[in-house]
């Protein structure tokens, strides 16, 4: 029954990420007959730019942030440890904590850019910019902690979507001024800033996984079997159509 019920969520928030962006192209043209003047339809275009983001943050909060893996009895054919669990941890600590600070820091400079005219954002040096990735991989180390910034970083994602839609309504063009120019290469925003979310939730549930109970303090982690997996493919499937609905939009 949890199972026919997940699925039927599933494919609902799906069918509506399907419907939306003609919906808001409906708005569009409407808005477009009142551009310049506020009217009801150029509020509901404008506030539509928040719908997609919302059922991307309550899907991942529902599904990609309380991680539960079986456990199984470990032996010793099927364990990571020493100096590979070392490697791992390491990788995956710096990986996730470098693309956290760097997604925090498009956020804040696409504000002060925005909203903030006259007052630039400094941009951190290289010491500065790696005692925030020390401090963001020490709150990765602690269940509470990493779970509020898990919540933070979805919050984040909400802002900088909102403030994309903002600059595609307002058609500002994103110059070198923008941190976010550096990922230009893509040459979509949205889908930079679906790419580099896809990025963290993967790097954040390789985090879970290595971190989970006392795997560290007993510094010993089970091989990842084929179910541990799951969470990976419902998250591509689920991305894959958010990557459709911002193709429909544009």
């Amino acid at each position: 029954m949890i199972i026919k019920n997940d699925t039927t969520k599933l494919l609902f928030t799906l069918s509506l990420l399907i419907i939306i962006p003609f919906v808001q192209k409906q708005w569009f043209n409407l808005y477009l007959f009142n551009i310049g003047d506020i009217s009801l339809y150029s509020i509901l275009y404008y506030l539509s730019g928040i719908i997609c983001p919302s059922l991307v943050c309550l899907n991942s909060l529902k599904n990609y942030t309380y991680y539960n893996f079986n456990e199984n009895k470990i032996y010793s054919k099927n364990i990571i440890k020493g100096k590979r669990l070392l490697f791992l941890v390491a990788i995956n600590l710096i990986f996730l904590s470098y693309f956290i600070a760097d997604y925090i820091y498009i956020n804040f400079n696409l504000i002060f850019n925005l909203f903030l005219e006259g007052i630039k954002l400094p941009k951190p040096d290289v010491i500065q910019f790696i005692l925030f990735i020390f401090s963001i991989s020490i709150l990765l180390i602690f269940k509470k902690s990493k779970l509020l910034l898990k919540k933070l970083i979805l919050v984040n994602f909400i802002l900088i979507s909102f403030h994309l839609w903002h600059l595609q309504i307002k058609n500002i063009n994103v110059d070198d001024q923008f941190h976010i120019y550096k990922y230009f290469g893509l040459n979509e925003l949205n889908l930079i800033n679906i790419f580099i979310l896809v990025v963290i939730e993967i790097s954040f549930f390789t985090w879970s996984f290595l971190s989970y109970k006392t795997n560290l303090s007993d510094w010993i982690v089970r091989k990842p079997r084929m179910e541990d997996a799951i969470p990976i493919l419902n998250m591509f499937i689920f991305y894959f159509f958010i990557i459709i609905y911002y193709s429909i939009l544009i």
